[in-house]
């Protein structure tokens, strides 16, 4: 029977330093068994380097094996460098509102990320983008309407699912109408529960209801749901919100805890606590292993002594496991000069193609 401790662990996604792995983050990684790891462009030279990564990672916690994720939307925000596909962005695709399209755009995305072991993305973005001024959503979301949205994220999750990914949408409840990046500080909306209702929540809630296996939080305050907290770590957007009133009892992710807009007004530990007490299920740290490591260390110890703790971690616990035996049955890469050569034959230049000639 799984302990404590172990059960905390598989609520931490990390990142890892490099393009393979250092003989202390090997050890650290083995001891603690952490749910998953994320990868960024460091980590990612050229495809049998990234496979070769993936199988090292996955091979440090086998019962269960984690979850290898990226952030590869398409547009500016991918991590693969060629010759895997680089994928137009989200309102390029929108522009288009052909479902069928976006459907193949997913799919692909899923294709090749299972070349090299991947099993997660966190995408699509299902912000609608309101604000002309917001200088982190833009061409990430898919449209400026929420209908347009939703038909398009929904074609590019059921993409992702039949090629085997985990999609994960974001940003819950929105951050489409943001005026600040939450990499760098915390931003507000102030709109109504009305206008939110109407533009920002229908996304999500259409994705919770046809079954996505996992949402990601905003770093973002909304003076209509929360005056106090941010998404994240808000009781009321996450349990009285999303798994309350929406009914969802899939996955949730945080964003990363080391953004500014987390980590300027809170501690980790701090942050961590109130995360997982508001209803998120995963807690990102995608930079520092060592903090991920004491914010570990804390929540075991503050779950001895916390009973309603406790049983929080349990339910996320159980989610995670769910999700991993739907998913997680094997490692996909492909071995060697294959991935390049099954590059070649999939031939989504055809797709590019197709995208571009017709905007």
């Amino acid at each position: 029977m799984e302990s404590l401790r172990e059960k905390i662990a598989q609520m931490f996604i990390v990142g890892c330093r490099g393009e393979a792995l250092e003989s202390d983050e090997r050890w650290t990684f083995e001891e603690y068994g952490f749910g998953g790891f994320v990868f960024f462009r460091d980590n990612c030279r050229a495809p049998e380097q990234i496979a070769s990564l993936c199988r090292a990672l996955w091979n440090t916690s086998e019962n269960p094996p984690p979850f290898l994720a990226i952030d590869q939307e398409g547009g500016r925000v991918r991590r693969l460098p060629p010759p895997f596909t680089h994928f137009p962005a989200a309102a390029q695709i929108g522009a288009r509102a052909d479902v069928e399209l976006t459907y193949r755009c997913g799919n692909a995305v899923a294709l090749e990320l299972a070349l090299v072991g991947i099993n997660l993305n966190f995408a699509p973005v299902l912000d609608v983008h309101t604000n002309p001024a917001n200088p982190i959503i833009g061409d990430r979301a898919f449209g400026t309407d929420p209908k347009r949205v939703i038909e398009m994220g929904s074609a590019w999750i059921e993409g992702l699912r039949h090629g085997g990914i985990i999609p994960c949408g974001k940003h819950f409840p929105g951050h489409g109408d943001t005026a600040q990046d939450s990499h760098l500080a915390l931003p507000l909306v102030k709109k109504s529960l009305d206008d939110l209702k109407a533009v920002e929540l229908p996304p999500f809630a259409h994705a919770c209801e046809n079954g996505v296996e996992a949402l990601m939080t905003a770093h973002v305050r909304y003076s209509a749901l929360d005056p106090h907290l941010p998404a994240t770590l808000s009781e009321p957007i996450i349990t009285a919100l999303l798994r309350h009133q929406i009914g969802y009892d899939g996955v949730v992710f945080s964003d990363d805890l080391e953004m500014k807009a987390i980590s300027d007004h809170f501690t980790a530990e701090e942050a961590a606590a109130r995360a997982v007490l508001a209803g998120v299920d995963v807690l990102l740290f995608c930079h520092e292993l060592s903090k991920a490591v004491a914010v570990c260390e804390f929540l075991c110890s503050e779950a001895e002594k916390e009973p309603t703790l406790r049983a929080r971690i349990e339910e996320s616990y159980q989610r995670i496991l769910k999700l991993k035996k739907l998913y997680l049955k094997t490692f996909t890469a492909a071995t060697g000069s294959e991935i390049a050569a099954r590059l070649k034959v999939l031939n989504h230049q055809r797709l590019l193609d197709e995208i571009y000639g017709s905007l």
